[in-house]
């Protein structure tokens, strides 16, 4: 029988733990908890809500079922004792060999060969969660910044700065130009941090653009590195969906560009990736920093041991990455796979009276209702996401949750689901704009 604790509200708690920084009140962690409380199922809630929030890549996962099936020696350490031993005592923090060798070799591999990484500057973290908050913390003090373009992942407002202390400001980007970087909006974002005292110790910068889905061009890339440099700032490129653009000659990596530059200026340059999104496995919680400087390299080392990765997950995953074979068909598949399913929302979407910003990566799409709204406002993009996710029950994220400064814009998620599913949300969508026309 449980015993009941009387609570004493005269305790008190810290101010990290009290704060409202975590971003829980947001929009997109409220479509989550309505989703949580009512999942579709096919067979048992056929009128539940479809969860197109999460950036989740389901596509291919057949393919590590099938490679766990064939290679089952790889999870149980070969069914040798002294492999098990090795592994379930202490391990140093700075990650098994095996595992940064084969990382790094994946992540070359992602980049279609154009650009060369070292294992010995790779640090592994529980997850690209860990690996930016991480990062925060070693390039910024408490009331520092870091710019920020928008729309960005709802979720930075957490991992930056709920218990780093450190702000974010946002870079304004607009659909005039798809929601591309400019230098002007970078340059507006600094001079407006500095009229307000506070320093700006980096950009960060999502690439393919999350969540727009588009990978950013070269020239752009080129762009930023030059105002970090002469701002004397940091630049964190968050590269986890590098893997996802459709064609691996789309994706250009900020390793690439500095590599065209003989590394000028890359002690400046960090790189954050992991394997949730493009091996589709968040639930192992494995992330990497890459540095060009060496001193951010040993301190993130240092902090990583609260940020651990378990040696049994590394040694599968080094045993998985280290096959040629098999890397390169999923690597190959998962595009293919990814690409059918951007087509199929946007076709379904186009179909229902809906356009979408063009894509060329990613796990979702950027899709424009503004149309739909009463008023060009906060208020009411809202409010047509509240009808969305209790009327239509689908759980898919308003502009306003990324930052974005335009109302009606949505990020809509596609590969976390079945084609079975995804072809009832479509249908969902398009049932809906067909009442509001009737209207």
């Amino acid at each position: 029988m449980a015993v009941e604790i009387e609570q004493n509200p005269s305790v008190g708690l810290s101010k990290v733990a009290v704060s409202d920084t975590h971003g829980e009140d947001s929009p997109y962690f409220a479509g989550w908890k309505a989703y949580d409380e009512d999942p579709y199922d096919e067979s048992c809630n056929p009128d539940g809500v479809i969860q197109m929030g999460l950036a989740e890549n389901q596509v291919s996962f057949d393919l590590l079922e099938e490679y766990l099936e064939k290679h089952s020696e790889a999870a149980n350490f070969g069914n040798k004792i002294s492999s098990f031993r090795e592994n379930a005592l202490f391990q140093d923090y700075h990650g098994l060999l095996s595992f940064r060798k084969a990382m790094a070799s994946f992540m070359e591999q992602i980049r279609g060969g154009r650009a060369k990484f070292n294992p010995d500057r790779i640090v592994i973290t529980a997850g690209a969660t860990a690996a930016n908050e991480l990062l925060t913390f070693i390039l910024a003090d408490p009331g520092d910044a870091l710019l920020v373009p928008t729309p960005y992942y709802p979720g930075f407002d957490r991992d930056l700065r709920w218990r780093t202390g450190v702000q974010i400001i946002p870079v304004h980007c607009d659909s005039s130009n798809n929601f591309q970087i400019t230098p002007q909006a970078l340059e507006s974002a600094y001079a407006d941090a500095q009229s307000r005292n506070i320093k700006v110790k980096g950009v960060l910068i999502t690439n393919p653009s999350n969540p727009l889905g588009a990978t950013i061009q070269k020239s752009i890339l080129e762009d930023i590195l030059d105002f970090v440099t002469r701002k004397n700032i940091h630049l964190v490129s968050d590269e986890i969906y590098s893997g996802s653009a459709f064609f691996s000659d789309e994706f250009v990596s900020i390793a690439e560009v500095l590599e065209s530059r003989n590394y000028k200026d890359s002690e400046r340059v960090h790189i954050v990736y992991s394997l949730s999104k493009d091996l589709g496995l968040p639930g192992f919680r494995v992330g990497t920093i890459y540095s060009y400087n060496d001193k951010v390299v040993t301190t993130a080392r240092r902090m990583s041991s609260f940020t651990l990765i378990s040696s049994q997950t590394q040694q599968l995953l080094a045993s998985m990455l280290s096959d040629k074979s098999f890397t390169e068909n999923y690597i190959r598949t998962n595009r293919k796979r990814l690409k059918r399913r951007y087509h199929m929302i946007i076709d379904g979407l186009r179909n229902a009276g809906i356009e979408c910003l063009q894509g060329n990566a990613g796990l979702f799409c950027w899709m424009n209702l503004s149309p739909l709204l009463e008023k060009p406002t906060r208020e009411s993009e809202l409010a047509l996401w509240k009808s969305i996710l209790y009327e239509v029950k689908l759980n898919i994220s308003p502009g306003s949750s990324c930052h974005c400064s335009e109302p009606g814009w949505f990020r809509v998620c596609f590969a976390n689901m079945s084609e079975r599913t995804l072809e009832i949300a479509l249908q969902r969508i398009h049932d809906f704009m067909g009442r509001r026309d009737a209207m």
